[in-house]
């Protein structure tokens, strides 16, 4: 399904009411690393905010790929210092606890954001603690389950397209895996600022990335992208050697001195030595939970220069399909876990 935003002058600063925290909450949980069938549902505590965090009563909760990577024993998993565990970064719905009483997240505004996994317990659960930093208020235009598809996807396509690559007119952008929830994001950020961007994809997602932005798509089912790319700026990789040695083949289209941005470094540990031999810049990547760039963000979904696209949306009591159907690496888009109405 496709989500586009009205169209609004300004993010809904209104308040809504807040009704009693619960001592104990619903929570997706997993007692060690496995496959998705070590998801379950359980109730634990209810988290108590602490300093300059927010407590929020999550309404919808989005699904990245590095909640299935941590749940898998990968991604952030080494750093959960008790089980059992609590995945999800993403997060739309309404605070219930400020750090203070003239907080500008006062209890009852809806927000979106991005939580801080493994240092506290995720966002499957239907109460998420986050930094007052990593949080902003929701774009009034979205719906929740729209917002909670957006915060590490958007912002992670932010700081690479606008802080790493420094996106502008003119400037030759590949961005791999361009249909995905980080690529769709960041083949309308760069286009926005100018750049030329052609993007990889499979042929379903051609027309849809070229409205997003997009110059050229490349089937990449079909034709290997260094036989019709060369002399590009920057390499936005979000697929990384895991498969078809893409990431490796990146370095043949760069111009000398381009840069390469390698997003999945766990599939390809020797990029940095393989770059530098072939005359090229390159770097890792972790995103930044920034709130300040998400209301910028917001600002730009708000007015319709930028789109979120929901894929599919899952109780959360569906958790373990939603995994198996992001792992199954076809999703245009975001998955949403619907944690409450609202």
């Amino acid at each position: 399904m496709r989500f586009r935003p009205l169209r609004s002058s300004s993010t809904a600063l209104a308040t809504e009411p807040v009704p009693a925290t619960p001592d104990t909450m619903r929570a997706v949980v997993f007692d060690e690393p496995g496959g998705a069938e070590v998801l379950r549902i359980d109730r634990i505590a209810t988290p108590a905010p602490v300093m300059n965090e927010v407590l929020v009563r999550v309404i919808a909760a989005g699904i990245n790929p590095i909640d299935a990577k941590t749940r898998a024993g990968r991604g952030v998993s080494a750093g959960f210092a008790a089980w059992p565990a609590v995945g999800g970064f993403d997060f739309s719905g309404v605070v219930v606890k400020a750090p203070y009483e003239a907080h500008p997240l006062a209890p009852g505004t809806p927000v979106f954001g991005m939580a801080a996994v493994p240092r506290t317990g995720g966002s499957h659960a239907e109460y998420v603690v986050a930094p007052s930093t990593a949080v902003a208020h929701k774009p009034a235009s979205l719906s929740h389950v729209e917002a909670a598809g957006v915060p590490l996807a958007a912002l992670t396509a932010w700081q690479l397209v606008v802080e790493v690559a420094r996106a502008h007119e003119g400037q030759r952008i590949l961005i791999h895996a361009g249909a995905g929830g980080v690529g769709h994001f960041a083949v309308q950020f760069a286009a926005y600022f100018g750049a030329h961007v052609t993007a990889t994809a499979s042929s379903r997602n051609a027309s849809w990335l070229r409205e997003l932005g997009a110059a050229v798509v490349i089937d990449y089912t079909t034709t290997r992208f260094e036989e019709v790319v060369a002399d590009v700026d920057v390499v936005i990789d979000l697929v990384g050697n895991v498969s078809g040695r893409t990431g490796s083949r990146s370095l043949g289209v760069l111009r000398p001195g381009g840069l390469l941005v390698c997003v999945p470094t766990g599939s390809w540990a020797g990029y940095a030595e393989e770059a530098e031999s072939a005359g090229v810049r390159a770097t890792s990547f972790k995103v930044v939970p920034d709130g300040v760039a998400l209301t910028t963000i917001a600002r730009l979904l708000e007015t319709g220069s930028v789109q979120v696209y929901i894929d599919e949306v899952f109780p959360l009591e569906d958790v373990a399909h939603a995994h198996r159907r992001l792992e199954e690496g076809r999703t245009r888009g975001k998955l949403v876990l619907q944690v409450a109405e609202g």
